[in-house]
């Protein structure tokens, strides 16, 4: 089976689309676990701040 001129180049242009959407593919998705990882480093963040707030609170009212 030999292709033609035309359709090798048609060929080529589909796997080449192919490429470029399998790759958004993959960025999508890897944007989503970045994104799912920010909001949790946020959370334990936001933790850790309110038991630091804590502790500063438990200092001060035993200076006093």
């Amino acid at each position: 089976m030999t292709l033609s001129l035309e359709q090798l180049t048609l060929a080529i242009i589909v796997g080449t689309l192919a490429a470029i959407v399998y790759a958004l593919r993959v960025l999508v998705i890897l944007e989503r676990r970045i994104a799912r990882m920010d909001g949790n480093i946020m959370k334990i963040t936001k933790k850790v701040a309110a038991e630091e707030h804590k502790i500063v609170n438990a200092l001060r009212n035993k200076k006093k």
